[in-house]
């Protein structure tokens, strides 16, 4: 599983923002978001993190990988 902080994610609307941004490159990944925690993690076969870290940040985000 690829886990990053994501410290400026602070609302639904973020959460959103990155489900649909992280869905758009793998449909079939399994997407964990702890919104009080700020925690992403993504569990797919198909992405690494670099892959996982450049999409949070296309979509507005400051990942840190955890």
């Amino acid at each position: 599983m690829i886990t990053f902080l994501v410290e400026d994610m602070t609302c639904g609307h973020c959460e959103a923002t990155l489900r649909k941004a992280l869905g758009a490159i793998d449909p079939e990944a399994r997407v964990q978001i702890d919104l009080p925690a700020h925690l992403v993690q993504v569990e797919s076969v198909r992405l690494d993190s670099k892959a996982v870290a450049e999409a949070i940040s296309a979509a507005g985000y400051t990942p840190q990988q955890r």
